[in-house]
């Protein structure tokens, strides 16, 4: 699993944030007052991933993500995780 930090340029326009966010999440749509629902696939609803906060993200498909992050001009930086061994505080155990 790689941990990915990104975030888009400096003076991105609103319209390509909400693109790259909606490409990237997904999105559920609304049409005539509700009277039909749609949804639009992201690209993570096809990756296993974890979010921990706004633009860190836990997945193991690097290929996707890192195109999907090219294709806007994203910096991104990737680290590796590293597992610390249980302890029995991490599992209830006075």
């Amino acid at each position: 699993m790689w941990p990915i930090a990104f975030r888009l340029p400096k003076g991105t326009d609103t319209n390509t944030l909400n693109k790259f966010v909606r490409g990237l999440y997904g999105q559920d749509s609304k049409l005539w007052a509700e009277k039909c629902k749609f949804h639009r696939n992201g690209i993570l609803e096809e990756i296993q991933f974890r979010k921990f906060i706004m633009g860190v993200i836990i997945i193991q498909d690097l290929e996707k993500i890192i195109s999907y992050l090219t294709k806007y001009k994203a910096e991104y930086y990737m680290g590796t995780v590293t597992f610390a061994p249980e302890s029995d505080a991490d599992r209830g155990v006075c």
